[in-house]
């Protein structure tokens, strides 16, 4: 498990966010192909303009309508999935689409009702909910005019087609901006949790120097008062005050050795979002059962899941991730057991890293063992620590 970072940021680029514009040239890419396959409707008229069916007027005619046709079409929807434009350009290019398509079909023949599909297409995917739900059926409406009108009769098959994909993106649409508002929403609630735990550090050190700090204040002023008369209670102030900020320091790194000390529930939560983010399928346990779990041995099982996610995510190349939590039964009495096991080479390097090898020392502390290695199918990691109910066992034997 040590270090390969190339294959997940190769991995990493492959991946299309959802609701969000490309962020590099392969997300680029791939929306294009996206996009590009549904171009097939466009066949028809193609196949009507290479057929010598026309004369040379309508021909140029017909791929400049075309032409105008498909890039107002590109340009509405690429820019749909990045930046989009404003409600009123959004519905002047509708308006484009809306003109060219029956036109084009009217004047060419019923090769060129294909169009309509982009137009039923375009319309659920840029307007609103509301505005969709009519210019939907608005536009399956007028291609069942063009065909009538043309005499095709075969048009009513189009219909559904035309119907059905215009409400589908009208669904796509709403899944996108509902994942860009949970986004957001996600964010303000990373930030509000950041501000609530800055004001609970400057709460908590408050309480904890504000009294030591105004008694080491006031002795100091006593002691500075009575060193010329009574130089021997002076230097009882002065031992106070030492004795005072000893326990003021004791006080402090207690502190901070709790905030530095990770949380197993709260790294089970963040090691979904970092997986399912990295592109990873996880199957992580909802909440833990730390019974009989001391707070060292826990604070150690939370620092072990991190460095194995963080190696799952950036050196293992897997794509699959399971955390086990569970009590086990052992002869060195009961013990309560992490594994994390993914389908990944665990990386390039033939040796433990680093951390694992910090990993180990944070574990034996707690009186916990370490066990890491490549399996059948990828890479497993499994820390164990002794719970409080071990001590009852001993003393029961």
């Amino acid at each position: 498990m040590t270090e390969d970072p190339r294959a997940r940021e190769e991995r990493s680029e492959v991946q299309v966010r959802i609701g969000q514009g490309p962020g590099n040239r392969r997300e680029v890419l791939v929306k294009s192909l996206w996009i590009g396959v549904w171009l097939v409707f466009l066949s028809s008229p193609v196949r009507d303009l290479t057929s010598a069916h026309h004369t040379a007027a309508a021909t140029v005619a017909g791929w400049a309508g075309l032409t105008a046709f498909v890039v107002t079409y590109l340009t509405l929807v690429f820019r749909n999935i990045g930046r989009p434009f404003t409600p009123r350009v959004v519905v002047s290019l509708l308006a484009v689409l809306g003109v060219l398509a029956p036109l084009l079909a009217f004047t060419l023949g019923s090769d060129w009702l294909g169009l309509f599909v982009y137009v039923s297409v375009a319309c659920g995917a840029t307007l609103p909910v509301r505005a969709a739900f009519w210019a939907v059926p608005a536009t399956t409406v007028t291609m069942y005019l063009a065909g009538l009108a043309d005499g095709h009769s075969e048009v009513d098959e189009s219909l559904l087609l035309v119907l059905l994909l215009g409400f589908a993106m009208v669904g796509v649409g709403q899944l996108v901006r509902t994942t860009v508002e949970l986004r957001k929403a996600r964010a303000t609630v990373a930030q509000l949790a950041a501000n609530e735990e800055r004001l609970r550090l400057a709460r908590d050190l408050h309480d904890l120097l504000g009294h030591s700090l105004s008694l080491i204040t006031l002795k100091s002023e006593l002691a500075g008062r009575m060193l010329p008369d009574h130089p021997d209670k002076a230097a009882q102030q002065v031992a106070d005050i030492e004795q005072v900020s000893r326990q003021a320091l004791v006080d402090v790194r207690e502190a901070v050795t709790g905030y530095r000390r990770p949380r197993l529930a709260e790294e089970l939560a963040g090691t979904q979002v970092a997986l399912t983010a990295a592109g990873v399928v996880a199957e992580v346990p909802a909440e833990p059962d730390l019974t009989g779990v001391p707070e060292e041995a826990e604070s150690a099982l939370a620092w072990a899941l991190r460095e194995a996610v963080t190696n799952v995510v950036r050196h293992s190349g897997a794509d699959k991730c399971l955390i086990q939590l569970v009590h086990r039964q052992t002869l060195d009495g009961p013990r309560f057991e992490l594994s994390v096991e993914d389908n990944g080479s665990g990386g390039s390097g033939n040796g433990p890293g680093n951390g694992l090898t910090g990993l180990t020392e944070r574990l034996e502390k707690a009186g916990g063992t370490l066990e890491a290695g490549r399996i059948r199918h990828g890479f497993r990691l499994v820390a164990r620590v002794p719970t409080a109910t071990s001590v009852d066992v001993g003393s029961g034997a």
